[in-house]
């Protein structure tokens, strides 16, 4: 069993290296496919003028850009992420009211009781020390803030995700499969589990919001198969395979993903909690 600090190394590692590089390549698609789900925790974070605003796990900025214009020019958001490559790219943005930070969330040194907002889109599920994490952004909450944040359900309730990868794994070199504790993408799925977590770091009656919607993946099964191994569980399930081994994979995921292709497009489910909290 790996320890909490070869965890954080491992997730550190991947997104300064060949996560951020994949996602940035990714950076279109990506956005096209969980739109909905954004505008769904923007509109709950419903960050306003003159507040200031911590982004956690900030990505390339395209949250803290829409929560800049939000909080306008008398407020300010500070984007935070433990990657380099898409710290860069966000500070690339050049907004007048928003900074952005190389930083792990469980240790970064956050001015106390600064922020009124504490926000994250699918950034929160990578923390390999949870609770730790939550603690210091609960310090960095000011005693009427408030936290929102989007983070996947379970795979089970998330078929744009699991339908491909059971297709797929058969073909496929065994992948090492995450602990419950371990981070990952879908390790807020448990609600017993955030609720937990959230409790022992300080927040106070955790509320939880169901999101359901239709995740599009490509506009026909050949462009999904072609995007399919360059970012996410499956490429890095190909990353260990023969050629051989890669073929027949996409060749079972094509024949998955057919009654799901319609004349908009291929798509599937996804699932999402939007969890709100103060502090306690």
């Amino acid at each position: 069993m790996k320890t909490r600090e070869e965890l954080a190394a491992e997730q550190a590692a991947y997104w300064n290296g060949q996560g951020g590089q994949a996602w940035l390549a990714a950076f279109e698609r990506i956005q096209r496919s969980i739109a909905g789900f954004s505008d769904d925790v923007l509109t709950a974070a419903a960050a306003k003028p003159g507040e200031k605003v911590l982004d956690v796990g900030c990505g390339t900025g395209e949250t803290s850009e829409a929560l800049a214009r939000a909080v306008r020019d008398t407020g300010h958001v500070l984007g935070v992420d433990i990657s380099e490559v898409l710290v860069s790219a966000a500070r690339a943005r050049t907004l007048a009211n928003a900074t952005f930070e190389v930083g792990d969330a469980a240790t970064y040194g956050f001015e106390t009781a600064a922020f009124d907002l504490l926000f994250s889109r699918f950034g929160v599920m990578f923390f390999a020390e949870p609770v730790q994490a939550f603690r210091n952004l609960r310090r960095a909450l000011r005693p009427m803030g408030r936290l929102v944040f989007l983070c996947w359900r379970t795979p089970q309730e998330n078929p744009w995700g699991l339908v491909p990868m059971r297709a797929a794994m058969p073909f496929l070199p065994p992948m090492e499969r995450p602990g419950p504790e371990d981070p990952g993408q879908y390790s807020f799925g448990d609600r017993t589990r955030v609720e937990r977590i959230l409790t022992e770091a300080g927040f106070a009656s955790p509320s939880f919001r169901p999101l359901d919607r239709t995740v599009p993946l490509g506009p026909d099964i050949p462009t999904v198969l072609d995007n399919i191994g360059k970012f996410g569980p499956i490429a890095r399930a190909f990353a260990n395979a023969e050629p051989a081994q890669i073929e027949k994979a996409k060749q079972a995921i094509g024949e998955a993903l057919r009654p799901h292709a319609t004349a908009e497009g291929v798509r599937l489910g996804g699932a999402c909690w939007l969890v709100s909290a103060q502090p306690g």
